[in-house]
């Protein structure tokens, strides 16, 4: 039996340990915190439980996948959000409702954009077809080399080429007459953690999966009750975590990583080890290794950081639903300066998620439970956080204007998360949220890869390998890494 040591118990990490373990590897996993979960945890505090990260998901038939392939019947209960969401734009106290129901999309918006369900309908149509036509060929698929990545999307019909050499805003821009439609089809690729002004337009299938082919979904009981669901599992298939225990080096090798080291000393050996910490700053910061060293690593283009808080208040915010988003003016201007501002933006754009809306449980009678996500620069450009509560008072004063509901005399509890206590928590590199964008020269097998280059036993899982961001592709690329690994060690005993 093959002894496997998994670094990290994000979503990547927890399913890869549940796909190995189904199939007879003996795992162990070795987790930083005294909780499970990565990105995917929870904050509780003064009777408020919070979802820490995401807060809803796409694609939740990868999740299907996920418990299909080890013979257990998926666990989680999920409940589709309709409408998806609202957004608030300045200067307009009526917030927008996006519905994935294209003639109630048009009603909501007649008095901006004729013929809206029409142009809807064109747009996700070109984006579907992109999805259909690249999901297995490229988002499913592993690659040992970049000309084998070249040569499988050559099989992709040549009417998607286009795709590679536009941005999202172009597509939105020629399909759309106002302005806010643009900002609304934008929205998935701004805070995934880039702009639509340098996103690539093949991000446009996100709409197509938000609007046309799954939509969103949350999680009955809150985000958190995935990763509960899962740690069941892997109790019954005798998978061990290891709490309070972080990886900070490497012991001897040979070809082979044969140990790592915690903060205590410890070593740790298997035969097989898989990272679920962010895969580039992991060799970098723990392997050494040349390519993946800091000078470089800032050279690339990684995701904004997110700027989170959380708050207990008490009442009924009645303006708010579960998905919210609140924008600016000037998305453009907004959009060129937010990535490498040294300053905090005085009109930020912000997600806010109100789970309490739907989980009575996850607050005190009568109160609300408020995330609220703000995009922005990463360490490398805003080192200096010791100024976050103007930025979360900030916030929170425009929220309470929107929304005619006064939180800051309302508040119960709070708690202020900034990019680097993100980078210092997860070990996320400088407070990047989601690691490497999804640029056309760092996707597929221009991403760092799911197999050590050195190491032959040493594999990679999560969101800043293959394929990419996002709860459904970190599945995926569970998927990945247990069919790497299976190939590799399939004649071995």
């Amino acid at each position: 039996m093959k002894k496997v040591l998994i670094i990290g118990s994000g979503l990547g990490g927890l399913s890869t340990a549940l796909r190995l373990a189904k199939k007879g590897y003996k795992v162990t996993i070795l987790e930083k915190h005294h909780r499970a979960g990565g990105r995917l945890n929870l904050i509780e505090q003064d009777g408020f439980r919070f979802d820490m990260g995401p807060s809803f998901m796409s694609m939740t038939y990868e999740l299907d996948e996920l418990f299909n392939s080890t013979g257990e019947k998926n666990p989680i209960e999920l409940e589709e959000l309709d409408p998806l969401y609202q957004v608030f734009f300045e200067g307009n106290d009526k917030p927008r409702l996006i519905y994935k129901d294209l003639q109630k999309l048009e009603e909501e918006f007649k008095d901006i954009e004729p013929n809206l369900a029409q142009k809807v309908e064109e747009y996700l149509t070109r984006a579907g077809h992109f999805f259909h036509d690249t999901e297995d060929k490229v988002v499913k698929s592993n690659f040992n080399n970049k000309l084998e990545y070249i040569l499988k999307l050559s099989r992709v019909p040549l009417k998607h080429l286009p795709y590679l050499f536009k941005t999202m805003w172009s597509e939105v821009d020629k399909t759309f007459k106002s302005e806010e439609m643009k900002i609304i089809f934008s929205l998935v690729a701004f805070f995934l953690g880039s702009t639509p002004f340098q996103t690539p337009a093949i991000y446009s299938l996100l709409n197509y999966t938000e609007m046309r082919h799954n939509g969103y979904w949350k999680v009955k009981g809150g985000m958190y009750k995935m990763v509960e669901e899962i740690l069941k599992i892997l109790d019954r298939f005798g998978v061990k975590i290891v709490y309070n225990t972080e990886i900070v080096g490497i012991g001897n090798s040979n070809g082979k990583l044969n140990e790592v080291i915690d903060q205590n000393g410890n070593r740790w050996s298997a035969d097989i080890i898989i990272s679920n910490s962010d895969a580039a700053s992991f060799r970098g910061n723990i392997l050494g290794r040349k390519d993946y060293r800091e000078e470089k690593l800032d050279k690339m283009h990684w995701t904004l950081a997110p700027f989170t808080i959380y708050l207990g208040v008490k009442g009924k915010v009645d303006k708010l639903t579960h998905h919210n988003y609140f924008l600016g003016s000037n998305f453009k201007g907004y959009a060129d300066t937010i990535f490498t501002s040294s300053i905090n933006p005085q009109k930020p754009y912000y997600y806010v998620n109100v789970l309490s809306k739907s989980e009575e449980s996850c607050a005190p009678e009568g109160c609300e439970n408020i995330y609220i996500l703000c995009p922005v620069p990463d360490l490398r450009y805003k080192n200096d956080w010791s100024d976050k509560e103007d930025l979360a008072s900030n916030i929170i004063s425009d929220l309470s204007n929107r929304t005619g509901f006064d939180i800051e005399s309302n508040l119960i509890t709070k708690k202020i998360m900034a990019p680097d206590d993100w980078a210092k928590s997860l070990n996320l590199y400088k407070g990047s949220g989601l690691g490497l964008a999804h640029d056309i020269d760092q996707v597929g097998a221009f991403r760092p890869r799911n197999k050590d280059e050195e190491f032959s036993n040493l594999y990679y899982v999560g969101a800043s390998t293959t394929p990419g961001t996002g709860l459904p592709m970190v599945i995926i690329s569970s998927k990945l890494v247990t069919e790497r690994i299976e190939k590799d060690y399939a004649n071995i005993s």
